[in-house]
């Protein structure tokens, strides 16, 4: 598997300006060697607003790239949320609040009936780390299938099952990895249906009793796989067979990014046993969460409690909740199908023999780069890096590097598309 950063900073490898390389040198000194910096000159950023982020000069940078801040950089109706409830109270959820139970019952409100308790994390890794004790809790199991590329968090029991993280992370044991859903390589269904039961059956040949079936919904890591609805439930119905549980990450679909559902799974049709919730829940602030059926927890339920000092306190639940307000009023979930539309028209319309497949579901975009048909992990990088120097963030993914993964704030319009359609013909032209 590849460095999930292909396009990263290297020290010493660019001549900085002065600042930049005193801020590099501070970070290294203090943050230590396993932090990574996106492209080989970094971004120094210090404010943002919409689809914009602004370095100290007041040069403005397209984001295309942030699903955290999901309904755009520093959104006035979120902020003063937060503002307001931090002025107020900052508990947490030992203590009765009705902003934390309204959020709630508002978020539940999103979901299928069946999927009718929430219980709240600061991040998706959390979310997914609780998800995991769950399920072993409830089937008695340990084994874990993943995507082949999947990234799903980073404690040390999810970083276990997310391959994407690279060999210098191992798998565990437990874990079994199968090959992304990819219509261009078959039927989806049918062929991602099958690599789940040869998955359960080597678990189970192995001693090991199958847990559950974790996917990032829009298969992000392993290069966008979106089309067409409906190819998981084959492979749900496998883990169900099998006694295992059925998880659906939508820490990068979720929140109407997609622009035809929600969620990603309600787009195939399917009903997980747990969802987890992340990064663009909280717009920047950290809020995450599990949904989840009732039978999941109702062992775990009667002999553990589960408590954290910062998921679903106050203020996290006023943020949330204000950002479950700028989706629904402004028409974010239409405006991912809308846009994303036209962003893929945009696309497919650039000529460059080194734009290859194109795969995408609302403002949720991967995109191949090629040389004479095979991937092209440094070509990909150049991309990367010329648009970063066009001020247009974007990043790279996929089990070869070479996926250019596009994935603006919900707010990205019409004149957005446009100019990052522009700048990418520009750097493809100079490359």
């Amino acid at each position: 598997m590849r460095d999930p950063m292909p396009n990263a900073f290297v020290a010493g490898a660019v001549d900085l300006p002065e600042t930049e390389a005193q801020l590099v040198a501070r970070r290294q000194r203090v943050l230590g060697p396993a932090y990574r910096l996106f492209y080989q000159t970094p971004v120094h950023l210090v404010r943002g607003e919409g689809v914009w982020l602004y370095d100290p000069e007041g040069n403005a940078y397209l984001d295309t790239y942030n699903n955290v801040a999901s309904v755009g950089h520093c959104h006035p109706h979120v902020l003063a949320a937060t503002a307001r409830q931090s002025a107020l109270l900052a508990s947490h959820t030992r203590y009765l609040h009705d902003t934390v139970l309204s959020y709630a019952e508002r978020l539940l409100s999103h979901f299928p009936s069946e999927l009718c308790h929430v219980m709240f994390t600061c991040t998706g890794s959390e979310a997914n780390d609780l998800a995991i004790r769950l399920a072993r809790a409830a089937t008695g199991g340990m084994g874990v299938i993943v995507t082949e590329n999947a990234y799903h968090g980073v404690t040390a029991a999810v970083a276990e099952f997310s391959p994407s993280l690279g060999p210098g992370v191992p798998l565990g044991g437990h874990v079994r990895t199968v090959p992304a859903p990819d219509a261009r390589l078959g039927d989806p269904a049918a062929t991602f249906t099958a690599h789940v039961q040869a998955a359960i059956d080597d678990l189970i040949r192995h001693g090991i009793k199958p847990a559950v079936l974790i996917v990032d919904t829009i298969f992000s890591s392993d290069g966008v796989f979106a089309a067409p609805a409906g190819f998981l439930q084959g492979a749900v119905d496998a883990i169900h067979a099998a006694g295992g549980l059925f998880i659906a990450d939508e820490v990068q679909p979720g929140f109407g990014r997609t622009g035809d559902a929600m969620w990603g799974f309600a787009r195939h049709a399917v009903l997980p046993d747990m969802v987890s919730l992340g990064k663009p829940m909280g717009n920047g602030y950290p809020v995450a969460g599990l949904v989840l059926q009732p039978h999941v927890v109702k062992d775990f339920g009667a002999k553990a409690r589960y408590f954290n000092t910062f998921g679903g306190n106050a203020v996290a639940a006023a943020t949330a909740m204000a950002v479950l307000d700028v989706v629904e009023g402004e028409g974010l979930q239409e405006n991912a199908r809308k846009v994303g539309a036209e962003f893929a028209t945009a696309l497919r319309g650039l000529t460059d023999p080194r734009l290859g497949d194109l795969r995408s579901a609302g403002l949720f975009l991967g995109l191949d780069i090629v040389t004479d048909g095979k991937p092209d992990a440094a070509m990909a990088a150049r991309i990367v890096n010329g648009l970063r120097d066009e001020r247009v963030l974007i990043s790279a993914t996929g089990p070869n590097g070479n996926v250019l993964k596009i994935r603006p704030p919900l707010v990205f319009g019409s004149a957005h598309v446009a100019l990052f359609a522009e700048r990418l013909e520009r750097v493809l032209k100079r490359l």
